[in-house]
């Protein structure tokens, strides 16, 4: 009972859809009817206010991280459970009829919250690809590709198979990315969709 109670929290923060809430409250309107349509800091980005994609950004990761490291104080063994309730919260949130972010932010806050040394590395790989190919979605693709070797290498099978279903459900939140860059038409970082 006590870990369903976690996750139902856990999955009511990672609902928190912050990149919706910051650019109301702005008065930019609903950021879902802009670029992408997505509610996460690249599409926050387009709007051309770097502040509130920054924002975005951070409070999207530390819902992870700080839901994680509330669970592994508290949760007696359902930080696992509670890692993958967060993210999905944030795929899925109740509040916007399940449509949510592409977890990336998110995903890189739990990864920082379950193992620092495996959210280090995602994150410098993700600004490294990002700075080199200006593609959001092919430095979050790459990263979350090497995530479950890197969780492996870190901590456990574990955490590989978390890093695993999160990389998984990234790559299902991406595929309408995955097949324009293929096409060689995404948008690069800070242009319009």
């Amino acid at each position: 009972m006590t870990i369903f109670l976690l996750c139902v929290f856990a999955y009511m923060a990672g609902s928190i859809p912050f990149g919706l809430l910051l650019t109301r409250a702005a008065g930019l309107g609903d950021i879902r009817a802009f670029g992408s349509g997505n509610i996460g800091a690249t599409n926050v980005l387009r709007t051309g206010n770097k502040k509130l994609a920054a924002a975005t950004l951070a409070l999207d990761a530390l819902k992870g991280t700080l839901v994680v490291v509330f669970v592994r104080h508290y949760g007696h063994g359902g930080v696992f459970l509670a890692s993958l309730a967060v993210f999905l919260g944030h795929l899925y949130p109740v509040w916007l009829g399940f449509k949510g972010g592409k977890g990336v932010a998110t995903g890189l806050g739990v990864f920082w919250g379950v193992c620092w040394p495996l959210g280090a590395l995602c994150c410098a790989l993700w600004l490294a690809v990002a700075a080199t190919l200006r593609r959001s979605s092919l430095a979050a693709l790459s990263t979350f590709a090497v995530s479950p070797v890197a969780a492996w290498y870190f901590q456990s099978w574990k955490t590989a198979l978390l890093a695993a279903i999160i990389t998984a459900l990234v790559f299902w939140k991406h595929r309408a990315n995955i097949a324009r860059l293929l096409a060689g038409t995404e948008p690069k970082i800070g242009q319009k969709a």
